[in-house]
């Protein structure tokens, strides 16, 4: 009787918030939008015919979404501080769900287009979740939650590809939009009923000029990485937006400096162990990327060539479906990891994991079993360093700017994956052979954007090796928030 009455909770206060479903619900959510962006892959070729518009028209409808989520990541991290992360993340999710319906009711160019977009919003769903789990869960739990939050981008956009597939195959290519639109109210609804509202708030006014700076300097240089490639990389347009993308950020910057309640604190971001996972997350996410711009390809071109496998996109997309498995499956270890040694070395030994890969795939190219095994070894390397970076930032930036680090962190991740794109597409045009009446894409330029990748895993282990190690960096990789300015070792 008496511990019945011990474990009652004190008259006038609440009973503690249940978090048990807190982490699987956030990382449902996580995999629904990381579903959204891969499930149009399959009818991006087609889209022209869909819509009645150009190639270079209907690849709009993909830009809009990279665009959008360059955007809404930092401001609804930043929105999430102010005013709480649980309403941002319904909102995020919200706007999954409005631009799922507007896409799947969408015949031409302009809707599609907007519902995309609207989807795009949706992207601050990640950094959000991880930071409501920094304030939800005890530090003893945190690392494994992360590591499990951040493995679901990669398990949603490796699912994806062959989920998109048999239904493109089989039904009406708006069901794609349609069955995004249930997952997103399926999760809308979980976080609605299951994730309780932090108390960990900064309050005050939110930075509009400072969020729309960014969004124009953001615009600029991903539009120019984006559609250099279809521009012409010496255009004036290419080039005026990346003179633009730098007056902007630059004169931005200045801003945000003089500021008192800025959207980004770049003071905070400048700390060796933010700004260095920060350029590390750059490299990590152009290697991550560059498998997804090689392994489809390879499997799918004819087996005339020489070096394709004839499959089938479905088969394409089998064979990528085990990295995201992986990616989860390793989420524990990541996390157990960075308690014994450090987020610092979990992210080093994930970068090397994800190099050793790329390495594999470029000498063994002529089996399907060899892309199943070359993309579950970097799904591998890419779970530890997305378990680690996230760690790495919550433990150098105070609570009241989890979310907003966070979002950058991600912003990172999303530049490098750009990049990484631009840069194979600029290989992949230029190193080609002649099959038939068309050029395709040679062997040695896919093992070229592969041997980047291996290239840009090791420059991310190189950067991770400057963060300075921390007192007790074991204990915050465990989810204890440490000092502001701790000492290093």
């Amino acid at each position: 009787m008496s511990d019945a009455l011990d474990r009652s909770p004190t008259p006038g206060t609440a009973a503690p918030p249940r978090t048990g479903a807190v982490v699987p619900v956030l990382a449902f959510g996580g995999i629904v939008v990381s579903l959204m962006q891969t499930l149009v892959i399959p009818i991006v070729g087609q889209l022209p015919q869909y819509l009645n518009a150009s190639a270079a028209d209907a690849a709009w409808a993909i830009t809009a979404t990279l665009l959008a989520a360059a955007v809404a990541t930092p401001v609804m991290g930043r929105l999430g501080d102010m005013y709480g992360k649980r309403r941002m993340l319904l909102v995020s999710m919200g706007m999954l769900v409005v631009g799922s319906v507007v896409a799947g009711l969408s015949d031409s160019l302009v809707p599609m287009i907007v519902g995309r977009a609207l989807q795009g919003l949706s992207s601050g769903v990640i950094p959000l979740g991880i930071s409501i789990l920094r304030d939800e869960l005890p530090a003893e739990k945190l690392g494994s939650a992360t590591a499990m939050i951040s493995a679901s981008l990669g398990v949603g956009g490796a699912l994806g590809l062959p989920i998109a597939a048999l239904i493109a195959d089989n039904f009406d290519w708006h069901m794609l939009f349609w069955i995004s639109a249930g997952l997103g109210v399926v999760a809308l609804v979980a976080v609605a009923l299951l994730v309780p509202e932090s108390k960990v708030r900064t309050g005050g006014r939110f930075d509009l000029p400072g969020s729309v700076g960014m969004a124009a300097g953001l615009i600029c240089l991903l539009l120019a990485i984006s559609k250099g490639g279809d521009w012409g990389w010496s255009s004036g347009t290419t080039l005026g937006l990346f003179a633009a993308a730098v007056v902007i950020l630059v004169g931005w910057g200045f801003f945000e400096l003089r500021t008192d309640q800025p959207l980004v604190d770049l003071r905070t971001t400048v700390r060796p162990q933010v700004l260095i996972t920060n350029l590390a997350s750059i490299a990590i996410g152009f290697a991550m990327f560059s498998m997804s711009l090689v392994i489809p390809q390879v499997l799918q071109l004819p087996e005339e060539t020489g070096y394709g496998l004839g499959q089938s996109l479905l088969m394409a997309g089998l064979v990528m479906a085990p990295s995201g498995l992986v990616m989860m499956a390793l989420a524990p270890v990541s996390a157990l990891v960075s308690r014994a040694k450090g987020p610092k070395v979990t992210l080093m030994i994930g970068a090397l994991i994800v190099a050793a890969g790329y390495g594999l795939n470029v000498v063994l190219m002529s089996e399907v079993w060899h892309f199943v095994l070359a993309s579950c070894v970097i799904g591998a390397g890419i779970g530890f360093t997305y378990g680690a970076m996230p760690t790495l930032i919550m433990g150098a930036v105070p609570a009241s700017e989890t979310g907003a680090a966070n979002a950058l962190n991600t912003l990172m991740r999303s530049i490098g994956t750009s990049v990484a794109s631009a840069v194979a597409g600029v290989v992949l045009a230029q190193m080609t052979t002649a099959f038939g009446a068309f050029a395709l894409p040679s062997e040695d330029a896919f093992r070229t954007v592969l041997a980047l990748g291996a290239g840009a895993a090791l420059l991310g282990f190189v950067i991770a090796a400057f963060i300075p190690r921390r007192r007790g960096e074991a204990v915050e990789a465990a989810g204890a928030a440490p000092a502001v300015g701790a000492a290093k070792v």
